[in-house]
């Protein structure tokens, strides 16, 4: 009865926070663990302080990119593929968009692509809908590849705190193939979906109105022709060569420094700590090449983005501890079992706290540790890491809400019966894809 009822403050926290969002997540988690020690007598948990500094070193580096206008190089060049390839746009533009997640770490930056992406659609008469939902379900899914997401660098630091010893270019090696599948799966599916405009009478009815068919055809800002400041290419390289050395020292770890373990053994240091080193160090390199204002940082949509899923991930993660840590006996007897004998079961319940907190790194947090603990197989793991991207499921998160307001067509949107939205059929497709397609990579490398 105990266990039940602290797993009912555990959802009750979880739903209560949903409300509030971000920060809002994590101090309503301030409730859970006060209920937890004080009221259930439970030893409170440990937060993940390892991960979570990682998280925050990589936040800034990119609060750096962004400020210094490295971001903005990457975008300028993504905008000139997509417009010199017009006709098939529903294919590469989530392409593009999950390709910009995978650099930057933040799905963020799709923000900025909604209004070329819709641009080129409509002068080519595609449906809005067909490139611009699937692209905004690309740039989440592209979060679970990238080597500086918080979600992957939660990963590579609960996989080392459980004794495991894959390494970021091995969790890289599939879910990268394993995402980019299912984008292209979720693209395809995409690509004559709903009517084509001439045969739609809902968006022919509104163009009848002049005034209103200027609105839609009209022309969106772009960065083509646009000369960009020699530093900002500056900030792309020093990035890009910092992302290409952290892979190079997670695939040759006799690179690493090596030093003696409590037994007097020697072992190298671990990866999470060589991000957070790299990370800071690409940021400084940035701060006096490129002359950028370190107060200006703080201020950056990716660096505000990245630090509320920082404490979102410290209180969700710190709550989710406690409560298992004081069950693991119960959960290994009754659960481990489950776990083994159905491995989907735990990619169900990773995408579904995914759209209870409404982040990737969070339901990794809660989730993963647990899985570990439990004794499920590693591989099995890293089979279902697109399964940490459920949050489309409603549409409620501010990327896809951002997607129907770029869309000035209104093709894409959120159907009379909520769940029959423009992002259901890409979204499903593509994680559902993309776990297969993991379940088979993680089996044949490893």
């Amino acid at each position: 009865m105990e266990m039940l009822l602290g797993f009912i403050v555990l959802l009750g926290c979880l739903f209560l926070g949903i409300k509030h969002g971000g920060i809002g997540l994590a101090v309503i988690s301030g409730i859970g663990l006060t209920l937890y020690t004080f009221v259930f007598h439970y030893k409170p948990g440990t937060p993940p302080i390892g991960v979570m500094l990682t998280i925050l070193a990589v936040v800034t580096c990119a609060g750096f990119l962004q400020t210094s206008g490295g971001l903005t190089v990457m975008l300028k060049y993504a905008e000139k593929f997509l417009r010199n390839n017009p006709k098939h746009i529903t294919v590469l533009a989530p392409v593009t968009t999950w390709f910009l997640t995978v650099l930057c770490g933040t799905g963020h930056v799709v923000y900025t692509m909604f209004p070329i992406i819709y641009d080129i659609s409509i002068k080519q008469n595609i449906r809005p809908e067909r490139p611009m939902a699937v692209s905004s379900i690309a740039s989440q899914m592209g979060i679970s590849a990238s080597p500086v997401s918080v979600a992957v660098v939660s990963i590579v630091g609960f996989m080392a705190a459980a004794g495991y010893t894959f390494n970021l270019l091995q969790i890289l090696a599939v879910s990268i193939p394993a995402t980019l599948i299912g984008v292209i799966c979720a693209a395809l599916v995409s690509y004559k979906r709903g009517k084509d405009l001439e045969n739609d009478p809902a968006f022919q009815e509104m163009i009848k109105d002049p005034e209103q068919k200027s609105y839609v055809f009209g022309e969106n800002e772009s960065l083509q022709g646009k000369e960009l400041p020699s530093s900002y290419y500056h900030a792309t390289i020093i990035f890009l060569v910092g992302i290409i050395l952290i892979a190079m020292l997670g695939n040759f770890p006799d690179l690493l420094p090596h030093f003696a373990d409590a037994k007097g053994k020697m072992k190298a240091i671990s990866m999470t700590t060589v991000i957070q080193i790299i990370m800071l160090l690409i940021s400084a390199i940035i701060l006096f090449v490129c002359k950028t204002k370190a107060k200006e940082v703080g201020n950056s949509q990716v660096f505000r983005a990245g630090v509320v899923a920082l404490v979102s991930v410290y209180g969700v993660a710190w709550m989710a501890d406690t409560y298992f840590a004081n069950h693991m006996s119960i959960l290994k007897t009754f659960l481990g079992s489950v776990v083994t004998a159905y491995p989907w079961a735990y990619a169900v319940v990773l995408f579904f706290t995914s759209k209870l907190v409404n982040s990737q790194g969070a339901a990794v947090a809660i989730v993963m540790p647990m899985a570990l603990n439990l004794g499920m197989d590693p591989i099995m793991v890293l089979s279902f890491i697109p399964a940490c991207y459920g949050y489309f499921f409603l549409p409620t998160y501010p990327s896809d809400l951002a997607c129907i307001g770029f869309d000035r067509s209104g093709t894409t949107k959120i159907g009379k019966f909520v769940l029959n939205h423009s992002f259901m059929l890409p979204g499903l497709t593509g994680v559902v894809t993309a776990c297969i397609a993991g379940f088979i990579i993680a089996h044949v490398l490893y």
